[in-house]
């Protein structure tokens, strides 16, 4: 027996540490290894102030930086049935979402606001990576519906803020399925003649790639965001060749044409409020073959050009 197990229980609690659910005093940022005093890093937005690292951020921080004055509507998400395949690995399925929520606070891996973005109206939808990995399951296929039906309801742009690893294997076939639904919502916005901005996080990756995430008017990315189907290793190790440097990366994709814009945190409501405005600037009137409540989309020569550029600076 060891000796450990004879020292008093009075005793043995001392050397374990207590989470009384207070925040970290310092951050390590992984890109340059600096440590930064957490209130500072909560100041800038999560973004590291030496080497403009983008660290993850929670949801709700996210709403109150893209709205005005940190102002939104909660959208309710219909719940799924929980658990359809009774899947379990090393743990429950059940249980892991149990653990998930308790950890988040939130239902599932999305969350969507109603609000105005610099006076204009509309809906956002932020996945939340630190919830499974921001994987696309049941439930997120019906937050993205919801989002959608919103936003023609609302007649108000979609914005998506992606941040996934892929489909959930737990729910197995039926989170491909949301592949084709969440496609579907998109399409229900642009049918609507409403504008659909993706802003892609890091990282975006899997399923979510494949199907919603790749469906914007305007792909905008945050800097250094990894952003793909299968992961660079998997890649090397299919091809058995070296990836060019910054491969997948948001500014090797922008000069490849997959992404339009890589847009600092800070700039990120700046740019949103210029795309909508341009993209809802003079709209064309119905004609007699429309029905009144069809807009269109202006052509690009009636549009006010934007310096996208300009704004990301």
């Amino acid at each position: 027996m060891s000796w450990l197990s004879n020292i008093p229980p009075g005793i043995k609690n001392i050397f374990k540490r207590e989470d009384d659910g207070s925040d970290k005093l310092w951050v390590k940022c992984p890109g340059c290894g600096e440590m930064i005093f957490q209130k500072d890093l909560d100041a800038a937005h999560q973004v590291c102030p030496s080497c403009s690292h983008h660290l993850p951020i929670e949801p709700a921080d996210r709403f109150a930086l893209v709205f005005d004055d940190g102002a939104f509507e909660a959208i309710e998400i219909p719940e799924p049935v929980q658990d359809p395949l009774k899947f379990r690995d090393e743990k429950k399925y059940v249980d892991r979402l149990r653990e998930n929520r308790k950890k988040t606070g939130q239902q599932d891996a999305m969350q969507i606001g109603a609000g105005k973005i610099d006076g204009a109206e509309a809906v956002v939808a932020i996945q939340n990576f630190k919830f499974m990995g921001g994987s696309m399951g049941m439930a997120l296929g019906e937050a993205m519906i919801r989002a959608a039906e919103e936003a023609v309801k609302r007649h108000a742009p979609l914005i998506v803020f992606a941040a996934s690893g892929g489909a959930r294997m737990q729910e197995g076939i039926l989170s491909l399925m949301q592949m084709p639904r969440t496609t579907i919502a998109v399409e229900m916005v642009k049918e609507a003649g409403l504008a659909y901005i993706v802003v892609l996080t890091n990282p975006t990756t899997g399923g979510v790639t494949a199907s919603f995430a790749m469906l914007g008017d305007v792909h905008l990315a945050e800097p250094g965001a990894l952003i793909g189907f299968a992961g660079p290793r998997v890649i090397e190790q299919t091809i058995r060749e070296k990836l060019p440097e910054g491969f997948q990366r948001a500014e090797f994709l922008v000069e490849k044409g997959m992404v339009d814009l890589v847009v600092h945190r800070a700039e990120t409501k700046s740019v949103l409020s210029k795309l909508i405005r341009t993209l809802i600037k003079d709209r064309r009137r119905p004609t007699k073959s429309q029905p009144s409540n069809v807009t269109e989309l202006p052509t690009p020569s009636t549009a006010e050009p934007i310096a996208l550029d300009k704004a990301a600076e």
